[in-house]
């Protein structure tokens, strides 16, 4: 066949049949480059730059020697997105450079979607086959020492720029690999970010600024994607300068600015299974290392009695966040939690720990608009009885309906309750206003007052 019998069929055929025969000639090409450039895509002496010319001459010398005939658009199109696929993370880097977007869901070669303002919605982008997905995993995961193979078919890992990434393959992964990355700002929210968001009020933005410096124990808590992880990072942000901060992380995502901040990190069994280190492992190395503050970044197992104890032995001020629907849901899974540590305690004696060491649960949640709002902010009174007391300082007011747009119109309120804790932050120099505790019309409905 010669050149223009080539350039007529394909200029000649139909959208989708050109489409197909576009991205056949792409994963010749790429798989041809890869062959040819793999240890050299790896090496740490070339820059980005380096690499990306070499990259686009090989990729540019490859189409030439296919013999088809490509508009300019649909070649620098093609170069482009080779060159992203080699050097790059493929099909989802426009998704990782906008940033607008907040999450990336890749379930398998050909279909992946996008959160964009608290909404999913399904791209026309799509990887080349599932090996395609696979090398971009392998990719990513390598890059901070963590594998993925069939013996270990997940993994968290992150990406250079914090992003965490879940990424499950087969045997587990029926009809992938899928990738999830959520993806972080590179610059970190600060305070005023949130309340200009909306997550937040000013006035409750101040009491918790009071409350981190007091060294109350506070416990974020939310559902999956509410930004429990964003809030946590803002109030760490509010522990003064001079204070030692040890952090805990599965994948390190928090962003402190402070000068005095140790980071530490759990790390997964080697491929003989063993050289495991848990959050609770660094948790408990924690308290050898003199912190003023301890900030882990999610309890989700035997830890969270560790934290019990270190925040009942003079280590005022943790913070952590933790999965729950409430916070009275929040802490029955601290409860559940401390009873996986595998220690025979009585149900009252965990209660206790909870009651004495948690001072305040501040509760996110995803409204039906996909914005994220603190919904409850309530403290720690105490044990009646069997029961640990909650006590609501702050709630979120659903009854204000939405607008035009279906965004939700209400928001945080005061219910007119002073906290307990108020003459502790006083002990340490931090007054708080009464004007933050104005009792309004939806709080004294909630309080049941006239």
């Amino acid at each position: 066949m010669t050149q223009y019998s080539r350039w007529r069929d394909m200029r000649t055929a139909p959208a989708d049949a050109r489409s197909a025969q576009l991205e056949e000639l792409r994963a010749r090409v790429h798989g041809r480059v890869i062959d040819e450039l793999g240890p050299m895509l790896a090496d740490e002496q070339l820059s980005d730059s380096e690499v990306r010319k070499i990259v686009q001459e090989r990729v540019e010398r490859a189409i030439g020697e296919e013999d088809v005939a490509l508009s300019a658009a649909e070649l620098g199109e093609l170069v482009r997105g080779l060159i992203d696929d080699t050097i790059g993370y493929g099909p989802i880097d426009e998704f990782l450079q906008d940033p607008g977007i907040t999450e990336v869901m890749v379930n398998g070669p050909s279909e992946i979607y996008v959160e964009r303002r608290g909404k999913i919605e399904k791209t026309d982008a799509r990887f080349v086959d599932a090996g395609h997905v696979r090398r971009t995993i392998d990719k990513i995961v390598s890059q901070v020492g963590r594998r993925i193979d069939e013996a270990t078919p997940m993994v968290d890992a992150r990406l250079p720029d914090g992003s965490r990434i879940n990424a499950v393959i087969h045997p587990v992964a029926i009809g992938g690999p899928f990738l999830t990355i959520r993806k972080f700002s590179k610059e970190p929210y600060t305070v005023g970010d949130l309340i200009a968001f909306g997550t937040l009020s000013r006035p409750v933005a101040h009491f918790l600024d009071a409350c981190v410096r007091g060294r109350l124990n506070i416990v974020i808590s939310g559902g999956t994607g509410t930004g429990k992880t964003t809030l946590l990072n803002v109030l760490s942000s509010f522990i003064p300068n001079d204070e030692r901060i040890v952090t805990i992380e599965d994948a390190k995502e928090l962003k402190l600015l402070q000068d005095h901040v140790c980071s530490l990190e759990s790390r997964p069994p080697n491929i003989e299974g063993v050289g495991q280190i848990t959050i609770r492992d660094l948790v408990r190395n924690a308290l050898r290392m003199r912190p003023d503050r301890i900030v882990v970044g999610e309890a989700r197992g035997a830890e969270a009695l560790d934290m019990l104890q270190a925040m009942n032995t003079g280590h005022d001020g943790s913070l952590t966040t933790i999965h729950s629907n409430s916070p009275r849901d929040t802490l029955a899974r601290i409860e559940t939690m401390t009873l996986m540590s595998g220690m025979d305690l009585p149900v009252r004696a965990v209660r206790e720990q909870m009651a004495s060491a948690l001072d305040l649960v501040v509760h996110l949640s995803r409204l039906r608009d996909g914005s994220r709002r603190v919904t409850t902010v309530s403290e720690v009174l105490g044990m009646e009885g069997d029961t640990v007391v909650l006590q609501d300082i702050y709630q979120f007011d659903f009854g204000m309906g939405v607008d035009e747009e279906g965004r939700s119109l209400g928001r945080l309120k005061s219910t007119g309750i002073r906290p307990a804790f108020s003459e502790r932050l006083a002990d340490h120099g931090i007054e708080l206003e009464a004007d933050l505790f104005t009792l309004e019309p939806f709080a004294r409905r909630v309080v049941g007052l006239r």
